[in-house]
């Protein structure tokens, strides 16, 4: 079919502002990545909007050789491996169930799960059961109180609802296979783009997490990478507000400068990195997923 003159225009219309989204994503990306690798001068004389300005690598060795940066790192780690494990296992030992029929009062469980969405406790009856089970200022704090979410748990019934065909899983019942069985064998091989989802969604959350980690934890060899950056932000605003009282500060607050985007580059490196592994699956895991049903 030939286009006319309206729809090449609203072709390129739609063109020039996916373009635009596209320039305000990567340009704070760009900028953060020029202003690491850059002289400190020339960052606080706003020279860096694009390209580098003279070479610099001692924000990325003062970020790599602090300890607290490696030990947040560490724990980072640790609770987003272990965290997005509970949490997958989790969310399918709860969508799998509410997606089969046989299921009784299936309704009535998924309207008491969406009722957690908008009505809650609250932070303080949170805190007084993280603290009444013991959980304060242990690697559990980080995890447990958010071991599932309701929102992916209906993502992923939808999945299993609308993509594994009903006829292939009461063939397994036919042939003696037990719902585990069924689950294991079936369901799961066949639900690899919504599982994926579900492990870029709930790590991406546990790699940026650290309102937990400032109310449950006071122990600083269990901060995670996010309340260390979060810390030397805010004392790098604390250095530049006093720097003209003391001179020897200013220095300081220069070293500071590049560290501070060195260390937001370190930081989101693994996100970055995991995602063109999942890539293939995620547009298509989301559109299933969240539309159908």
């Amino acid at each position: 079919m030939k286009s006319n003159i309206g729809d090449r225009l609203f072709g390129a219309c739609i063109y020039a502002f996916l373009l635009l989204i596209v320039i305000l994503v990567l340009y704070p990306l760009l900028f953060i990545l020029s202003a690491s690798v850059s002289d400190a001068n020339a960052i606080l004389r706003g020279e860096v909007w694009l390209l580098p300005k003279g070479l610099h690598l001692g924000g990325y060795t003062k970020v790599l050789t602090n300890n607290d940066v490696l030990i947040g790192y560490g724990n980072t780690i640790l609770y987003t491996v272990l965290g997005t494990a509970i949490n997958v296992v989790l969310t399918i030992c709860a969508a799998y169930p509410l997606s089969r029929k046989q299921l009784l009062g299936r309704n009535a469980v998924t309207l008491f799960l969406v009722f957690t969405m908008f009505f809650s406790g609250g932070l303080i009856p949170t805190y007084l059961l993280v603290k009444s089970l013991g959980m304060l200022n242990t690697i559990w704090a980080m995890i447990i109180p958010t071991a599932i979410s309701v929102w992916n748990i209906i993502i992923m019934r939808t999945f299993f609802q609308s993509s594994i065909p009903t006829e292939v899983q009461e063939s397994a019942e036919i042939d003696g296979c037990s719902e585990l069985r069924i689950l294991w064998r079936i369901v799961l091989p066949l639900s690899m783009p919504i599982i994926a989802v579900m492990i870029l969604f709930y790590s991406v959350g546990h790699w940026n997490s650290y309102f937990s980690a400032l109310i449950y934890l006071s122990d600083r060899e269990k901060f995670p990478l996010q309340l260390f950056l979060r810390e030397m932000l805010v004392q790098d605003l604390m250095t530049e507000s006093i720097s003209y009282l003391n001179k020897d500060l200013v220095s300081q607050m220069m070293k500071a400068e590049t560290a501070k985007y060195a260390a937001v580059i370190i930081a989101n490196l693994p996100i970055l990195m995991l995602y063109p592994f999942l890539q293939k699956y995620f547009t298509k895991g989301m559109l299933v997923g969240a539309i159908k049903g």
